[in-house]
């Protein structure tokens, strides 16, 4: 299998500290380019991970013939919109959550993948592949921990600074919107 040349749009720290690092670690995968609005800062990224091509706009990396697929964590209320653009220039997706904020967005972005049947479009939502939830499935399946009867969980993290974009709802940001 030929390894999957990624191009990212945008410079946000989970990308930079949690997502590229993971994929650089991954067999079939290559990181290609990073974009960001700015030149320098992608630059910077660049050179910090190691990644060989820089833009100053993610349009210029979506128009890089060289990139399989896009790896998009963007503010939330641009998830779509990129998605969709990624789409029309023949890139697999794969967006951080949530991948849409309403449902009329997300049928927008199926209407415009079922256009294109030859590429994936993927949410980033780390609990469906998580260590911990498969192994729990194991033990269920395995009969080791019974039947399963409920379910308590909770994931929060402490942020009061209203500047941040996961606490501004205009752009898809708060709690719910942003963390699920």
């Amino acid at each position: 299998m030929k390894k999957i040349r990624w191009g990212v749009l945008s410079t946000a720290n989970i990308g930079l500290e949690k997502v590229i690092p993971a994929m650089q670690q991954g067999e079939y995968c290559e990181m290609a380019a990073i974009a960001s609005q700015s030149l320098e800062k992608g630059q910077a990224a660049a050179a910090q991970l190691g990644i060989p091509k820089a833009y100053g706009s993610y349009d210029e990396l979506l128009a890089d013939a060289e990139i399989d697929a896009v790896y998009i964590p963007l503010p939330n209320h641009l998830h779509v919109p990129w998605s969709i653009k990624a789409l029309k220039a023949g890139k697999h997706v794969l967006c951080e959550k949530p991948i849409g904020l309403t449902t009329v967005e997300a049928e927008e972005l199926l209407d415009e993948a079922r256009k294109h049947p030859e590429l994936k479009v993927m949410e980033a939502f780390m609990y469906r592949h998580h260590p911990q939830w498969q192994r729990a499935q194991q033990l269920v399946n395995e009969g080791k921990i019974g039947a399963l009867q409920t379910i308590h969980s909770f994931f929060s993290y402490y942020n009061a600074d209203p500047e941040n974009i996961r606490n501004m709802a205009q752009i898809g940001g708060g709690g719910l919107m942003d963390i699920g």
